[in-house]
């Protein structure tokens, strides 16, 4: 009788591993206010399925949903010093699991009891200052040293300084420092007497090549950039664009001295939430091959649960954004008049500034059954525009990544992107000659620019249906996941940290 034999099946080679702790201010589903949040969660879940070991450290703010605070374990506590006259504060870590990510919680009732993650620099920079300590103290707490610290934005700044300062004789010191850049606007700049004695630094890092910025502030972020190994920003144009007067926001002369270690990798979406093939919130779901029909249910949908006129041949337009001065809205609120012509319809999601909510109320009741304002931010809503629109408005002042662009790629909605950061690299613009290109895109900062790739796009839509179809399933055949991103920050690790 044959012996029926096992054959153990060959596992794929996923290349070198390397341990990574990820420290920043936010991470979703627990707390999110912008793109950090998305990214602490996907970059990670990407990065396990690469064989990287993952822990991410996160504050342990009040404002974190039960449901997830009730799963939470509790690994232990230790008091620490923190201030320039050795202050002690307590640090509890409550550690939670999921897709392959370990989460720990610095717990302090002290700093994280608040509702929101941010309230004001006087309250941030100490809150800021003691977490960075902090999550470096819980990984030699648990005796779990990472070969990468990967920190994130101002308030994990300081994360490098600790490393090569108070914990240079530790387990934790032995770890490379990277810092990522996910917006430049924001850099914890505070009164530099304040900034040391909360973080209890050495003199010798607050001089002018590092923390000192004005004479009299420290900026948290500009000594991060120094005492890193590397500097990623989430694109490669704006990893560029940052080392100009006109990006640089006073930083350009800094990070031009330490272009050396600059690097620009796009960020990605999660493809599992962002996914029309199977997305609940849809009138009807689709992909690439039944886009063009599905997505007139979807538009119809949307027309009618925003009371716009109900009408398959006009051409909806979406704007999802923060409705501040850095999204381009100045722009937008010109061309307004000069694009409603009976035949299109725009629909605004969004709350920020006083002035644009109220320009964007006036124009609904302008142009009742053409244009819609929801002052507000609604997730069903916005899946629902995503799917139902004929083309998104994305024209930003500067723009570090977006992912508005890259999700309304995924649901077949034609992106019209000013040429800035994330944009520049991740939208095509379209060439009538080849039919080739993913969107519309404009360059200088100027209305009269975006008014023409709005008239350049609708033309196309109008006129030449073929051509618009055949962009619709370019962008969403367009690889726009973590995966290829995930393997570029493997890639840097691995140089950052090579075993001989």
């Amino acid at each position: 009788m044959a012996v029926k034999q096992d054959i153990p099946m060959e596992q794929p080679d996923l290349g070198p591993r390397r341990s990574v702790a990820f420290i920043g201010s936010e991470c979703y589903p627990f707390v999110k206010t912008g793109g950090l949040g998305d990214v602490m969660y996907a970059l990670p879940k990407a990065l396990a399925k690469l064989n990287l070991d993952v822990k991410v450290i996160l504050p342990r703010y009040k404002c974190i949903p039960q449901k997830y605070q009730e799963k939470m374990e509790y690994r232990g506590s230790f008091y620490m010093d923190l201030c320039a006259d050795g202050k002690q504060y307590y640090v509890g870590i409550m550690e939670y699991q999921e897709d392959g990510v370990v989460y720990d919680f610095i717990d302090n009732d002290e700093f994280f009891s608040w509702g929101d993650p941010y309230t004001n620099l006087i309250d941030d920079i100490p809150k800021f200052c003691y977490f960075g300590k902090a999550a470096l103290a819980a990984l030699n707490y648990l005796d779990w040293t990472p070969d990468i610290v990967h920190c994130h934005d101002w308030q994990a700044a300081l994360v490098p300084l600790y490393l090569r300062t108070c914990f240079s004789d530790t387990n934790v010191g032995r770890a490379i420092a990277v810092l990522t850049i996910h917006n430049l606007r924001f850099q914890g700049v505070y009164d530099r007497k304040t900034i040391q004695y909360w973080s209890g630094l050495p003199d010798y890092v607050f001089n002018k090549d590092c923390m000192i910025q004005n004479w009299l502030d420290a900026n948290m972020l500009k000594g991060g950039i120094t005492y890193s190994n590397k500097v990623t920003t989430v694109s490669n144009t704006y990893a560029w664009e940052i080392q100009t007067e006109e990006y640089g926001e006073g930083l350009e002369e800094h990070l031009r001295y330490h272009n050396n270690k600059v690097l620009g990798i796009v960020n990605g979406i999660d493809t599992d939430i962002w996914n029309p093939a199977t997305d609940k919130l849809l009138a009807s779901k689709y992909d690439a091959e039944s886009a063009i029909k599905n997505k007139k249910a979807n538009k119809k949908a949307l027309q009618e649960s925003l009371g716009l006129d109900v009408d398959d041949n006009k051409m909806v337009i979406g704007l999802i954004s923060r409705l501040t001065n850095q999204k381009g809205l100045d722009l937008v609120n010109d061309v307004i008049p000069g694009i409603m012509d009976g035949n299109t319809q725009v629909v605004v999601l969004g709350t920020g500034d006083a002035q644009y909510e109220d320009t964007f109320r006036y124009y609904e009741d302008k142009y009742k059954g053409s244009f819609c304002a929801y002052i507000a931010y609604n997730e069903n809503v916005a899946h629902n525009i995503y799917a139902g629109c004929d083309a998104l408005l994305v024209p930003s002042r500067f723009e570090p990544c977006g992912l508005t662009q890259l999700i309304s790629m995924r649901y077949g909605a034609v992106p019209i992107v000013r040429e800035t950061g994330g944009l520049k690299d991740t939208v095509q613009p379209y060439n009538a000659f080849e039919n080739t290109g993913n969107g519309f895109t404009f360059d200088r900062y100027e209305s009269g620019l975006l008014y023409d790739a709005i008239n350049r796009a609708k033309t196309l839509y109008f006129e030449n249906r073929v051509y618009w179809d055949d962009m619709v399933v370019r962008d969403m055949n367009k690889d726009v996941s973590w995966e290829q991103s995930a393997k570029q920050y493997k890639d840097m690790y691995v140089e950052l940290t090579p075993r001989y």
